[in-house]
């Protein structure tokens, strides 16, 4: 699935002359929130129902550098869940290259903000997963993946 198109601006760059470290990371962060919102957990949720997700743990790989002027695009690669964390992980691909730039697996957990605590999934977001996960877990890259134990199933 793919969440977002992204060019390489100036701002973006480093004295090497490719996208910098923090900006991978800043790309990753909003197409995760094209994730979330596509999973009524984003920030539609937060200001709505006061529900949404905080990053608990991110593991970044770097594979290959894009350069200013270049579009990566940001693809959900592998997506579980269990009661209140969500397991996801994003990859950024060269969009004429087609090769892969990065990934970023991130373990986030779910919090009612009016109390500021993790809690559980609503059976409505669950589902929602669920139905994503069924749909397209043939797809899902699952080597090397960090935090599949930290999930309660």
């Amino acid at each position: 699935m793919i969440l977002k198109t992204d060019k390489v601006i100036k701002e973006y760059t480093d004295y090497n002359g490719h996208l910098n470290v923090a900006f991978y990371v800043r790309i990753f962060d909003l197409a995760a929130d094209v994730m979330l919102d596509t999973f009524n957990m984003g920030g539609e949720s937060a200001k709505q129902n006061s529900k949404t997700t905080f990053v608990a743990e991110m593991h970044t790989i770097y594979k290959q550098e894009v350069r200013l002027g270049e579009e990566v695009e940001t693809h959900l690669t592998y997506l579980n869940h269990d009661k209140k964390r969500i397991q996801y992980r994003l990859s950024m691909f060269h969009k004429e290259k087609k090769y892969l730039a990065a990934t970023n697996e991130v373990l986030s957990l779910y919090v009612d903000l009016t109390k500021r605590k993790v809690v559980e999934f609503d059976p409505d977001r669950l589902k929602l997963m669920d139905d994503f996960i069924k749909k397209n877990s043939q797809k899902f890259n699952v080597e090397n993946l960090i935090f599949s134990n930290k999930l309660k199933k």
